[in-house]
C-alpha cells in the first residue's frame, strides 16, 4: 500500500492541467526619451563634458555598460524643421542642442539616437506644417536623420481631427528617401511613432498606425511606443493599457485592429513631479520589474506571431519639466533603468528587432 500511494503522489502532479505559458522572449529596445536641460527644448549648445557630468548614467549603468540601448532627443519644432529655421534656439530647423557631438557621446557607447518631432506642446506646430507642405516636411526630417546618423520619432499628439492624409505624405517622403530597413543597419531608416498609453486618445492616430503603417506583412514604420498615461500607473493599470492595443477595439466605429506584440513598446516614467521613482532608483521596487513577465511573454491576438512586446521607453532623462524632480545627480537612474538592463541582459547595440 505504501507503493502504491507513493505512485499516486507521483502521478497526481502529471494530471493537474497547468496553464499554457509563453516562453519568455528577450527585451530588445530598453531607452529613455531625453529633453536636455531646458524642459525638452534643447536651445544651447551642450559642453560634451558638462553634458556627461549630468547624464553619465546613461552610458554607465556603474560598471561601464549602458544603462539603455537607445536614446530620444525630444523635441523638434514641426514647422521650424519644415522652413530650415535659424534663429536663437534653432539652427537650420534642428534645436542647436542637439549637435553631432552629443549625438556621438551616445553612438560612440553603443546606443541608438533619434530625434523625436513635435510633442504634447507642439501639436499646431504638427497641423500647421502638415497643412503647409507635409511631403518638403517629410524630406527635411530624413536629411536631418542622414546628417546626424539617426532615426526619426513622430511625435503628433492632435487626439481630434488628425490631418491623417499629411502624415501619410510626411512618411511616404520619408521612406522614398530613406527605404524601410528590416535589418536596422542604416540608423537613419529607423522611422517610429508614439500612440496613446491604451487606445482610448489618439484615436485616429492609432487606428491609422495600426491598421496600415505598423503591420508585420507590410510594415511602413519600425515600432510604435505606448506613450506614458497622464501619471504613474499600477502594473495592472500599465499591463491594461498595453493590453488595449494588442486587443484593438472592435467596437469602435471603425474599429481598431490589433497591434502585434512585436511592434510597440511600453513605457514608464522615471521623473514625475515631485517624486523620486523606483523605476530611476531602484530595480527590485520598479515597474519594469513587476511588469516584465507580461512584457516578455504577451501573446498575440489577432496580429504577428511572436509573443512579447519589443521592450521599454521611459519618461524622461535630465529635465523634462521647469520644476519637480529630474535625473540629475543625486536623482540618476543606474540602480533603476540600469539595473533592469543587467536584469533583463539588454543587447547593446540593439539588434536587429522582430519582424512578426
Amino acid at each position: 500500500m505504501r507503493r502504491l500511494a507513493a505512485l499516486v503522489c507521483l502521478l497526481v502532479p502529471l494530471l493537474i492541467a497547468v496553464p499554457a505559458r509563453a516562453a519568455a522572449t528577450p527585451i530588445q529596445v530598453y531607452g529613455s526619451w531625453h529633453c536636455g536641460n531646458d524642459a525638452c527644448i534643447w536651445g544651447a549648445v551642450r559642453d560634451v563634458s558638462e553634458f556627461d557630468q549630468k547624464n553619465h548614467w546613461l552610458i554607465d549603468r556603474g560598471d561601464g555598460r549602458p544603462s539603455v540601448n537607445v536614446v530620444v532627443l525630444s523635441f523638434v519644432h514641426p514647422v521650424k524643421l519644415l522652413h530650415k529655421t535659424t534663429d536663437a534656439q534653432t539652427l537650420d530647423g534642428v534645436p542647436r542642442g542637439m549637435t553631432a557631438d552629443i549625438v556621438n557621446y551616445f553612438k560612440s557607447r553603443g546606443i541608438r539616437v533619434m530625434l523625436s518631432i513635435g510633442g504634447i506642446t507642439y501639436t499646431d506646430a504638427w497641423n500647421a506644417a502638415l497643412a503647409e507642405n507635409a511631403a518638403q516636411f517629410g524630406r527635411n526630417a530624413a536629411e536631418v536623420a542622414q546628417r546626424l546618423g539617426v532615426g526619426i520619432e513622430i511625435d503628433y499628439e492632435e487626439n481630434s481631427g488628425a490631418d491623417l492624409a499629411g502624415l501619410q505624405s510626411f512618411i511616404d517622403a520619408y521612406r522614398a528617401v530613406l527605404p524601410y530597413d528590416a535589418t536596422g543597419a542604416n540608423q537613419a531608416a529607423r522611422l517610429t511613432i508614439d500612440l496613446a498609453a491604451g487606445d482610448r486618445w489618439l484615436i485616429d492616430i492609432g487606428r491609422k498606425a495600426t491598421a496600415d503603417w505598423l503591420r508585420t506583412t507590410a510594415p511602413v514604420l519600425d515600432y510604435a511606443n505606448a506613450m506614458v498615461p497622464a501619471r504613474q500607473p499600477s502594473a495592472s493599470a500599465a499591463i491594461a493599457n498595453w493590453q488595449e492595443h494588442l486587443d484593438g477595439k472592435a467596437t469602435y466605429a471603425p474599429p481598431i485592429p490589433p497591434l502585434a506584440p512585436a511592434k510597440f513598446t511600453g513605457s514608464l516614467y522615471i521623473a514625475e513631479g515631485n517624486k523620486v521613482l523606483p523605476e530611476c532608483t531602484g530595480f527590485g521596487a520598479s515597474l519594469q520589474n513587476t511588469t516584465g513577465t507580461f512584457v516578455q511573454t504577451a501573446a498575440p491576438n489577432g496580429a504577428g506571431t511572436s509573443s512579447g512586446l519589443l521592450g521599454y521607453m521611459f519618461w524622461a532623462a535630465e529635465r523634462p519639466s521647469t520644476r519637480g524632480v529630474t535625473t540629475l545627480p543625486p536623482n540618476t537612474c543606474e540602480g533603476g533603468v540600469g539595473g533592469g538592463a543587467t536584469a533583463y541582459s539588454i543587447p547593446i547595440p540593439m539588434p536587429a528587432l522582430r519582424q512578426s
